[in-house]
């Protein structure tokens, strides 16, 4: 195999290589203790940097380095993150001390490590991240030259690479610290979870108990993505996990192609919602609110609970209007023998919810639950991890935590940019008086700006931004703190079944082979209940489990009666077809049943009820009336 002077570089060797040293260092720091922020972080980016510019090279489908011009680019700057990780690492006390201008050399790694950050965030996640963190830099240079409240006094560009390099606000800052912690680990433990034969495990668990009712190929998806979504984190990676699977069940079971992939994607969707394993985005949501990650878990469940059942309610109407049964592979599938073979891959799961339960760190939690999962799956052979399937899950759990650091890093840049300027305290400043104590379109603007920008960037660079410069004025308003940052991180998670630019959508898509632009209307249309919860955060806490439970539990019944009103309305099907001018009161009665007041609570119920009744409901209804004299 060629290689640079006869060296045999082979790219899958490195990258497998890559992936059990990122493994084993984290596994280690999960036991020993974290080393330094800036070691820990710049080790883990390196890697992971590196890994980037493997899986994704200038060359496509190269296997290995060649005397080719994209190869040598690809390792200039594979060398160049090494080395600017590297000499932060050895010479960091010396920089941190230096408390005059940078050095030529922190100048050159600094731009460098830059540059190789805007390129991974392209190979990644496309050009719109890159080219937001680029205008956030350029707002930085051109301070001087900008208008009215945007100017500042602007800073020189080694001021600017400096900072990024080597503030902690810059690359290495928070988004990037969460990443080399908490999220990796989490990532480990659900590729350790796959490996293990867990993803097949939930797949026909939920098969044996919703895949024998109408339309059941399509609950399976909803009830194996929420069981999934405990251990992915993140949407495309559930579609892609168990899209090969479930769309093909969709269309022997009567599905259209297009429609399979769209539920596969708006219920692949909730992943990153349902705890305990979220996103990364929910990581820093509990670094910037000061709390724990578990309170942040305990908050996104009922809402992760109503979204689910918010598109099983979807999928039931659809297809129950038209005419899907349950598929045959429903039959030879039986919940308890099922739970015999695999039921001991819950263990750690449910083993991860008591470790935090009992207040020790995610970091510990988790992994003392891959620990027990390595443990646990020697009962069965079929489920037994192997130091061969050991090693291959850790390479898997580097490549998963590839787009996750990348987004990280590059949300660094953004961050940077905010606390090198000030922009966030300007742009609220402006926020405040536009919508002049206004809620109700101060959340409608928070909502389209959350849609827009996850439109193509990924959830946790949405997040950032927005609980930097919007999340500001609508606590200033007087929108309670974690209601109000679940509010844009449930928009900015959504957003990838929103078309025009549907990431989860289209993912879907290339996996069951649908047209991408029809599934992700599809999606839409099947998600649209769940635009509308997130405004519940804000008028209703209860929703978040903030309260007593006399007044939470009440809640949650209203709800899920206003999702599925929602969802006929949508579907045009209750107890059967419905006119159109129902369908829009329908509608109306679950928008009623949204506002958390009693006068609107009272007029939705009343509303659906009547719409629930049929002509021969209200004739046994006045018989029964007229027999009692009343």
């Amino acid at each position: 195999m060629a290689g640079f002077s006869g060296v045999r570089l082979d790219r899958r060797a490195l990258i497998f290589g890559l992936g059990v040293l990122l493994g084993a260092f984290h596994l280690y720091t999960g036991f020993f203790g974290l080393f330094s922020a800036v070691t820990q972080r710049a080790v883990h980016w390196g890697i992971l940097g590196c890994m980037v510019l493997l899986l994704r090279p200038l060359r496509p489908g190269a296997a290995s380095f060649k005397a080719d011009a994209r190869d040598m680019i690809d390792a200039a700057l594979m060398l160049a993150l090494a080395g600017s990780s590297l000499f932060l690492v050895i010479f960091f006390h010396e920089i941190a001390f230096n408390f005059g201008p940078p050095s030529t050399a922190e100048l050159i790694w600094g731009g460098a490590l830059l540059v190789v950050t805007l390129e991974a965030a392209r190979r990644c996640s496309g050009l719109a991240l890159p080219v937001t963190a680029l205008c956030f830099l350029l707002y930085a240079l051109l301070g001087p030259y900008l208008p009215g409240a945007l100017q500042h006094k602007g800073y020189s560009p080694a001021r600017i690479i400096n900072y990024m390099y080597i503030s902690s606000s810059g690359i290495y800052g928070i988004p990037l610290g969460v990443s080399s912690t908490f999220v990796i680990l989490f990532i480990l433990f659900g590729a350790f979870l796959n490996a293990s034969g867990a993803g097949k495990f939930f797949m026909d668990l939920s098969m044996a108990f919703t895949g024998r009712f109408t339309g059941g190929a399509a609950k399976t998806v909803v009830t194996a993505s929420a069981m999934m979504g405990t251990i992915s984190g993140s949407p495309i990676a559930n579609a892609v996990t168990t899209g090969p699977i479930t769309i093909p069940i969709m269309l022997r079971n009567g599905y259209s192609r297009d429609t399979a992939c769209a539920i596969e994607a708006v219920a692949s969707t909730g992943g990153m919602i349902m705890p305990p394993v979220m996103g990364a985005a929910a990581f820093i949501m509990a670094e910037y609110l000061h709390i724990s990650y578990l309170e942040v878990a305990k908050a996104a469940f009922l809402p992760a609970v109503l979204y689910f059942t918010s598109i099983y309610f979807m999928v039931d109407l659809y297809a129950r209007r038209h005419g899907i049964k349950a598929p045959d592979e429903a039959c030879a599938v039986r919940p308890g023998l099922v739970l015999r073979s695999h039921g001991h891959l819950s263990l750690p799961l449910i083993g991860l919810i008591f470790f935090m339960f009992q207040g020790w760190s995610p970091m510990k939690s988790v992994f003392w639950a891959i620990m027990l999962l390595i443990a646990l799956s020697w009962l069965r052979r079929e489920t037994r991890i192997t130091p061969a399937v050991f090693l291959k899950a850790l390479v898997e759990g580097a490549r998963s935590a590839v787009p996750v650091a990348s987004a990280c890093a590059t949300a660094g840049i953004i961050l940077g940019v905010v606390s090198l300027t000030g922009v966030g305290s300007t742009v609220s400043g402006a926020i405040l008086p536009m919508f002049s104590g206004n809620m109700p379109a101060m959340l409608l603007s928070g909502m389209l700006i959350s849609l827009i920008m996850g439109m193509g960037l990924p959830a946790t660079a949405v997040y950032i931004i927005l609980a930097t410069l919007v999340a500001p004025s609508i606590i200033n308003m007087g929108g309670a703190p974690l209601a109000v940052h679940m509010f844009i991180f449930y928009y900015g998670i959504i957003s990838t079944i929103t078309p025009p630019v549907a990431l989860t959508a289209y993912a879907a898509a290339g996996v069951g082979g649908g047209n991408a632009t029809r599934v992700g209307f599809i999606a839409f249309k099947l998600g649209i209940a769940s635009y509308i919860i997130p405004f519940l955060f804000i008028y209703s806490p209860s929703l978040l489990g903030q309260g007593p439970w006399t007044e939470i539990l009440p809640r949650i019944a209203i709800s899920l009666l206003s999702v599925y009103a929602l969802a006929a309305a949508c579907i045009g099907y209750m107890r059967g077809l419905v006119k159109p001018q129902d369908r829009i009161l329908t509608g109306v009665a679950g928008l009623a049943l949204i506002i958390p007041h009693p006068v609107a609570d009272m007029t939705g119920l009343l509303l659906l009820a009547a719409l629930l009744m049929r002509k021969d409901d209200l004739k046994r209804l006045r018989r029964c009336l007229s027999r009692h004299d009343i």
